[in-house]
Order: C-alpha cells, then sequence, then structure tokens
C-alpha cells in the first residue's frame, strides 16, 4: 500500500514542526548543532512543502518526485548527524528515529498527486 500524497503533506508539515521543536521537548535545546540540525531540516521540511506539486502545496512548483527525493536526502543528513557533527555521545537516538520515519514515508509515498490521477481516470 502507498501513502497518498494529501496524507504526506499532512506528515510533511507535522514533521516539520515536530523537528523544529523536538530539542526543547527532549531537553537537549542547548545551541549547539545538536539543535540546530533538527531545527533547519524541520524549517527545510516545511518550505519545500509549501513548493510542492501536491494537495498541501501552496506554490505547486516542486514536483512530487523531487519533494520525495530531498525527504530521503534530509533524512540521511538528519540519521548521520549525531556522529558527523559529534554530538553522538549527548544525543542521538531522536535523529535516528525521525531520520527513519521520514525515509520510510519518503520510500512509500505515491510520486503522483490524487489530482493527477483523477485527471488521468477521465
Amino acid at each position: 500500500m502507498r501513502i497518498p500524497t494529501r496524507v504526506h503533506g499532512m506528515l510533511d508539515y507535522a514533521l516539520g514542526a515536530l523537528l523544529m521543536g523536538l530539542p526543547w521537548l527532549l531537553g537537549f535545546a542547548d545551541g549547539g548543532p545538536e539543535t540546530w540540525a533538527p531545527v533547519a531540516l524541520g524549517a527545510g521540511v516545511v518550505l519545500y512543502s509549501l513548493l510542492t506539486d501536491y494537495e498541501l502545496g501552496v506554490v505547486r512548483k516542486l514536483p512530487m518526485p523531487a519533494h520525495l527525493w530531498m525527504d530521503a536526502l534530509g533524512a540521511v543528513l538528519l540519521m548521520v548527524s549525531p556522529w558527523v557533527l559529534g554530538f553522538d555521545e549527548r544525543v542521538w537516538m531522536p535523529h535516528v528515529a525521525v531520520g527513519a520515519f521520514e525515509l520510510l514515508t519518503a520510500a512509500l509515498t505515491d510520486t503522483v498527486p490524487g489530482y493527477d490521477r483523477r485527471r488521468a481516470a477521465r
């Protein structure tokens, strides 16, 4: 079963907000890269979601396959950030867990928005 793009859009905005708040929610907001890596990636998710050509996009310029590649790249960056940026002894589990969730949703999401699929069926 594939995740519809409308559902993926809802997950995008929720994930972006979660990433931006995660350091404060889980108590690792010390002002270093452990804080700003998820905040920056969360802001990026919200920004390119607003630009994506799917049901919850506002500008609808970014094709869905490109959006999903950006999701996958951001997920991998988030998952490796504790070791690349050197804060793995402080915190790493939230970065890996949320990154894995994002990677999985990118892999399971339809590449064609529902409105395009309905239009093609007519």
